[in-house]
């Protein structure tokens, strides 16, 4: 069976579905009686975007004196925000002025972002990875979507190679937070980019359809599919207030409306096609049932905010009956994912 984690995007939000992933890694050491045992030695497929597709690649880069183990454990992941989330989402007070905090242009200057990512990364590319996987992004040029796979560096080379640091930086390049990112690939071809979000904030649809592309043919009874959410506070627009809006009243809550509404059709798509094959329960969706005292808000890096999104994952990890199941499914062992060559 293959076995497919995706992560959804989110900001900081991300703490929540690492921390369900230490959770998880906890398990499996424990059941493997290996303590260097990682995520990415039992799941065959990965997707992510935007802060999930960061995740993805933590827990897919190779170790620094053996490219067949994983670097980074779920613990490492979680480290990039905890320790970092102030950096990321900040800017200097004359960005703030001349950016009328978001409204002119960018909410938050790139640079303390790259900093952690080149940190992270250094020059790994994304042929480098451990395992098969996409990585979400649009491109606004093209005007098409932009899925970085490290499975189609084998069959096209360096047009579908990156460095992982600015794939990084592409995924989750949202719009009004961050400007696009210009990434090149290492043919010198150059995509301009935004946050997948725009299109697949949740990209396990992204990996069941590029799953099913591979050698065998597989459908979804030959998938177990690990999809982990960010949470989620739908705030409630109320119409009086809304039909009066213009362009700049609607920028940020449709932004917000666009995301999760992804994610929801996602969800639901793939609880159909489960339910069709009578397979519903290789179909795994984990979303915390409440954000507690967290605020939702993408860019709250604040202290405050970085220990209540911690305590939500902690809490959605505890209370997941499912956790166990999957590390069930985990161990029956490796199941490649192969494609067909083809450039």
């Amino acid at each position: 069976m293959k076995k497919i984690l995706s992560i959804d995007g989110g900001g900081i939000r991300g703490i929540i579905p690492g921390q369900i992933l230490i959770a998880l890694e906890n398990k499996l050491k424990q059941r493997t009686q290996n303590p260097e045992a990682k995520i990415a030695d039992f799941f065959d497929f990965f997707a992510g975007t935007s802060t999930g597709g960061i995740l993805i690649c933590i827990l897919l880069c190779p170790s620094e004196t053996d490219a067949k183990k994983a670097r980074f454990s779920a613990e490492d992941a979680v480290g990039l925000y905890r320790d970092n989330g102030n950096k990321i989402f900040e800017s200097s007070m004359l960005h703030k002025l001349m950016s009328l905090n978001g409204i002119a242009e960018e909410k938050y200057e790139a640079k303390g972002m790259e900093k952690c990512l080149s940190n992270y990364f250094k020059d790994i590319r994304l042929s480098q990875l451990l395992k098969p996987c996409i990585i979400t992004a649009y491109d606004i040029e093209r005007r098409e979507t932009k899925f970085f796979a490290q499975q189609d560096c084998a069959s096209q080379g360096l047009a579908a190679d990156f460095l992982i640091r600015e794939v990084c930086r592409a995924t989750s390049a949202a719009p009004t937070y961050f400007e696009p990112e210009l990434i090149e690939s290492l043919n010198g071809v150059s995509y301009a980019c935004v946050d997948g979000g725009v299109f697949a904030n949740n990209p396990a649809l992204c990996a069941y359809s590029e799953v099913r592309n591979a050698k065998d043919n597989p459908t979804a009874k030959d998938m177990f599919v690990v999809s982990i959410g960010t949470g989620s506070k739908d705030e409630s627009y109320k119409f009086d207030i809304a039909k009066n809006w213009g362009a700049i009243g609607w920028v940020k809550p449709v932004i917000n409306i666009m995301m999760s509404g992804a994610a929801e059709v996602t969800n639901y798509h793939m609880i159909k096609m489960f339910s069709a094959g009578n397979n519903l329960d290789q179909y795994v969706r984990i979303q915390p049932a409440s954000l507690g005292l967290a605020n939702p808000q993408m860019d709250d890096a604040s202290d405050e905010n970085i220990d209540a999104l911690i305590e939500v994952g902690i809490e959605t990890a505890k209370n997941c009956s499912d956790l166990d199941k999957i590390v069930e499914v985990l161990m029956q062992g490796e199941d490649k994912v192969e494609f067909n060559m083809h450039s």
